[in-house]
């Protein structure tokens, strides 16, 4: 079974849960069921598809215009898991474009998507250094890029 969809108390859509998740909200009766999986139940519960927030959530967040947090998984999901330096997909680790032990920081524009073999053999180096240049630059991705 896939996840239940949970819609604000204005029907905007905010996030999918897991169906445990969203038993536990209607136990609490913070949401309620918009609609239902046809004869399903669990407990008093029917299987829940859709539900609905009973309060509305502000959710500015989605909508600031501030810069996003760089993260790991950030950096992965904005490069789609494919190797800043091969351009094969399926890559696990980030790599610093500028070493951080050579000063440089921890930010969108100094890191890239990597395999492990291709980040161990870039080692401390630049890609220049290394020989290993990069496919394309590191940008600050939008929401939407991240989102997706």
């Amino acid at each position: 079974m896939s996840g239940v969809i949970v819609l604000n108390a204005s029907y905007e859509q905010l996030h999918v849960v897991s169906v445990q998740h969203a038993i536990r909200m209607l136990v609490r009766e913070v949401a309620v069921v918009e609609e239902a999986h046809d004869g399903a139940s669990i407990g008093p519960f029917p299987l829940p598809r859709v539900l609905r927030l009973v309060r509305y959530v502000v959710t500015k967040w989605r909508y600031a215009s501030g810069k996003l947090q760089y993260t790991r998984a950030g950096v992965l999901k904005r490069d789609k898991h494919t190797c800043a330096y091969c351009g094969k997909p399926g890559a696990t680790t980030m790599d610093h474009v500028v070493p951080r032990s050579r000063g440089g920081r921890g930010e969108w524009l100094n890191a890239v998507a990597a395999h492990a073999s291709c980040n161990e053999k870039k080692g401390s180096r630049t890609p220049e250094e290394a020989a290993m240049p990069l496919l394309w630059q590191p940008w600050i991705p939008s929401r939407a890029e991240l989102a997706i």
